[in-house]
């Protein structure tokens, strides 16, 4: 007892002073929007002055022997030098996890105050990020690395910060509650505790460079793991900036790894170093090679071809309309949650919702990065899978199908108007086009159909045909037709009523995939304990025993 009051006494003292020290760097650079933890000026990032992203391992940032130079999105000078650890370079990773026990950095039974010294960084760095200048910086770092409207890349911090508000405090040990079931006598009672895994491995990607990465980073450090994180090369220098907001707020410099690779450096690390469990988010070809090189040992929450579904009744046209525009087309359609096809009920169609949802992507253009870079996916890519659909019988152009003109958008990126193609429902279901028209453009792209009261039987077999179940929207407030919807699909954040949408997925509600023993979720207690640790039972039998007991005979 006096060794645990002690080190949470130690944990507790680091983090007050460093709490001290970066509220007083706080008030008293304001005015300049420099902070102690920062090592960049977001708005000075350019070919001029390029950043330079290094890497964690046991406690110490650190250089590369090699240099990995990332091009401006939106002018392709270089702009950030990112220090890439290469196949010779992984031992001190590989050191790093190995001494993690699998029994974790902490348990129910061992070390639990760091349960209580994680809610502490998390009240502090949830302070941080509600500071207006401290998510200006962040969300302009956003904005400069994976191009968004300066609407949308805030949205993505202030969701970071309330899901950092929700584990203040106590809430973090909260997440480890366990349980207990009478025995069969007296002295017996078995015991359910959340597990850690001990080491693990996070890999992010590149759409939501602050969001994704930091929430599944804090709920495998919640729950007792010692993670090593990946964030794609493109957007690195977001997560660096927090992991040292991190450290300003108490987080110990040695819990976390911070590795830039390519992929191929990546996945040796993962195979010699053998982490416990890996959260993949990012494509379903990456995540299908992952599974086998880790014999399973995965959470996966990969691409979404995402539906929404319009039923018979129509209102709010222009509600409807502008969520489409949002759900396909913000953030340039780069998002895993991004509408991808749209079902139209008959009635949407003699409505005014096309012409509507014509107009608003209309209003997008790269000068409020409403409509901006596509960072893996081509102009030529784009546009030849559109070229594609056209050929399908029935189709048609309804808008976009265009590249984006006078800009400077490097040819190693895609740069198209926002994109949508009709495609007739029976011509979708043939087997002959269903791939190439449920093929995912992570874009600003989606496909439209039609169909009538007594075709929603073949709607429902397109949505059982589709291989990942992320998100989907059922925009309908007749209870029958969303029950029947509802009932016979499958994906696992699903909106339903007159204002579902598929994207915008904030904090407070369970996001990720259903259908898929490997699916991950993100944000809520719920998401962290499945992904994050594993179920232990401990059963207590400790008597007394019997009167008059006896050995009996041998079964």
């Amino acid at each position: 007892m006096m060794y645990r009051l002690s080190a949470y006494r130690q944990l507790k003292n680091r983090a007050s002073s460093s709490h001290l020290n970066w509220i007083t760097l706080f008030n008293s650079t304001r005015s300049n929007h420099t902070f102690s933890f920062a090592t960049v000026k977001a708005e000075e990032v350019s070919g001029s002055q390029p950043a330079e992203v290094h890497n964690l391992v046991q406690g110490k940032w650190t250089k590369s022997s090699s240099w990995n130079t990332i091009l401006d999105p939106l002018n392709g000078q270089p702009f950030i030098k990112v220090a890439e650890v290469n196949e010779s370079e992984l031992q001190p990773f590989v050191e790093s996890l190995s001494k993690c026990p699998k029994h974790g950095l902490h348990n129910p039974f061992k070390a639990p105050e760091r349960y209580l010294m994680l809610g502490d960084v998390s009240t502090k760095a949830a302070h941080a990020l509600g500071l207006p200048e401290v998510s200006d910086f962040f969300a302009k770092l956003i904005q400069r690395v994976s191009p968004k409207s300066y609407q949308q890349a805030l949205i993505e911090v202030l969701v970071t910060q309330k899901f950092l508000e929700n584990f203040c405090g106590d809430q973090v040990r909260f997440l480890a509650r366990s349980f207990a079931v009478p025995g069969n006598h007296l002295g017996q009672q078995s015991h359910g505790f959340r597990w850690p895994y001990g080491p693990v491995a996070v890999i992010a990607p590149f759409n939501f460079p602050l969001e994704i990465p930091l929430l599944q980073l804090m709920g495998a450090l919640y729950m007792g793991n010692k993670p090593v994180l990946k964030v794609d090369s493109k957007v690195c220098i977001v997560m660096e900036q927090m992991l040292r907001l991190l450290h300003e707020c108490g987080l110990p410099v040695d819990d976390v790894d911070f590795i830039n690779s390519d992929g191929k450096t990546m996945n040796k690390l993962l195979v010699e170093a053998k982490p416990r469990m890996t959260l993949f988010t990012g494509s379903s070809r990456v995540a299908e090679k992952l599974a086998n090189d880790l014999s399973g040992r995965v959470k996966l929450e990969d691409a979404g071809f995402d539906w929404k579904i319009l039923g018979p009744d129509v209102n709010e046209v222009d509600y409807v309309a502008w969520v489409c525009d949002q759900d396909a087309y913000a953030c340039s359609g780069q998002k895993c949650s991004a509408e991808s096809i749209l079902f139209m009920h008959e009635n949407w169609s003699k409505s005014s919702l096309l012409d509507k949802m014509t107009e608003l992507a209309a209003r997008r253009k790269l000068d409020d990065l409403t409509i901006g870079p596509v960072l893996t996916v081509t102009t030529e890519t784009m546009l030849d899978h559109a070229k594609k659909l056209l050929q399908i019988p029935g189709s048609r152009l309804l808008f976009g199908g265009e590249a984006l003109q006078n800009h400077s958008i490097p040819k190693i990126y895609g740069a198209i108007k926002p994109t949508a193609i009709f495609v007739p429902l029976e011509e979708i279901l043939k087997d002959e086009h269903y791939h190439l028209v449920t093929k995912e453009i992570f874009g600003p792209f989606q496909v439209v159909t039609e169909y009538k009261d007594n075709q929603l039987p073949l709607v429902l077999d397109a949505l059982e045909k589709m291989h990942a179940h992320l998100t989907a929207a059922v925009v309908s407030n007749d209870i029958l037709f969303l029950q029947k919807v509802i009932g016979n699909s499958v994906n696992g954040t699903t909106y339903a009523g007159l204002r579902a949408r598929t994207t915008g997925a904030p904090q407070n509600h369970w996001f990720g995939p259903a259908g898929d023993p490997r699916g991950a979720g993100i944000g809520t207690p719920e998401a962290i304990k499945l992904v994050w640790s594993c179920h232990r039972e401990i059963i207590y039998d400790v008597g007394p025993m019997p009167l008059g007991w006896k050995v009996p005979a041998s079964t």
